[in-house]
């Protein structure tokens, strides 16, 4: 059985350039990751589809889709939570906790989403 450092050495062998990147960017590279999977995951498959479909449809211009089809991909996004991954992601990679406002929104917009 490969022991976790051995097995890590293994993989980076065959990666050209990750034997240059730092470990602990690796890693945090790895959590920023997991919690994307997380925040990607909010949407069913047929959204995560359709979500890709509108994306590879725009080729990054919003000009590229229809009134309905931006409307459809701004709801698709903000269902996955953007504002909170990215502030997770910031927290992870930062030395000292952040404010829960930076995560989570204003303390109205919290307040209001437990209220509906």
């Amino acid at each position: 059985m490969f022991g976790r450092n051995r097995l890590l050495a293994l993989g980076a062998s065959r990666i050209p350039g990750l034997k240059r990147i730092p470990m602990f960017k690796l890693l945090a590279l790895a959590e920023i990751a997991l919690l994307a999977r997380a925040h990607v995951t909010r949407l069913t498959p047929a959204e995560r589809g359709r979500l890709f479909e509108l994306v590879r449809t725009s080729r990054g211009r919003t000009g590229n889709l229809t009134e309905a089809e931006r409307h459809e991909l701004a709801e698709l996004v903000s269902k996955m939570e953007p504002r909170m991954f990215a502030g997770t992601a910031v927290d992870h990679l930062s030395p000292v906790p952040l404010p829960k406002r930076f995560t989570h929104g204003p303390k109205r917009e919290r307040e209001a989403k437990r209220a509906a």
